[in-house]
């Protein structure tokens, strides 16, 4: 689990840190590829089984009381407290180029 140093996002807000940012807190529509997992053993283990792996990209559908998804061509739905132990970084479109920080 986090340990609760981490920076959080105001809702609909874009990541803290451009390069690194709970899934939680990502809008609806961006594609993100995973770049880390925190948790146990086990739910790092399961989240991996579902799809969500390191350097997986996924697109976050909808965000409500669960976080929807879409890994491998699947939907997937998580609780926004899982969502938040999934390290991303936001996916640039090609010929773009990230804002400097």
């Amino acid at each position: 689990m986090t340990n609760g140093n981490e920076p959080s996002a105001a809702p609909g807000d874009t990541c803290p840190k451009p390069e690194l940012c709970a899934l939680d807190s990502v809008r609806p529509g961006v594609s993100v590829r995973i770049k880390q997992l925190n948790g146990s053993s086990e739910v790092t283990a399961r989240l991996r089984e579902m799809g969500f792996c390191e350097e997986q990209r996924i697109r976050l559908l909808m965000k409500h009381t669960n976080i929807i998804c879409q890994v491998c061509n699947a939907r997937l739905g998580i609780s926004s407290q899982l969502a938040k132990t999934i390290m991303v970084e936001q996916i640039h479109p090609a010929g773009s180029k990230p804002k400097p920080t």
